[in-house]
């Protein structure tokens, strides 16, 4: 965790809170309203209630958060790996 770089913690906040956002928040509020957490539908289809936030909403929330995490693993597979520098050197001693 201490080779992360400013696009490496950027996209794992940003990811990270817009499904939190999606999933958890918007589903506590719901609860606290009290408002059913599906659509609610007639016997002939018809709906009649839904939630607080539309489904649309908190889907498109996680998926803005999966096509983050895509797009940054798009940006890590064409940048080039550095190489590992090992600083220390051994000092052997042959007896």
């Amino acid at each position: 965790m201490d080779d992360l770089n400013t696009i490496d913690k950027a996209a794992m906040f940003l990811s990270t809170g817009l499904m939190f956002l999606g999933i958890v928040v918007l589903g506590f509020v719901e609860t606290l309203t009290g408002q059913p957490h599906f659509p609610v539908a007639t016997e002939g289809g018809e709906v009649v209630a839904y939630g607080t936030f539309g489904p649309t909403l908190r889907t498109g929330l996680v998926v803005a958060g999966l096509v983050v995490l895509l797009v940054y693993a798009g940006y890590k597979l064409a940048t080039p790996v550095e190489p590992a520098t090992d600083d220390t050197t051994d000092v052997s001693t042959a007896d």
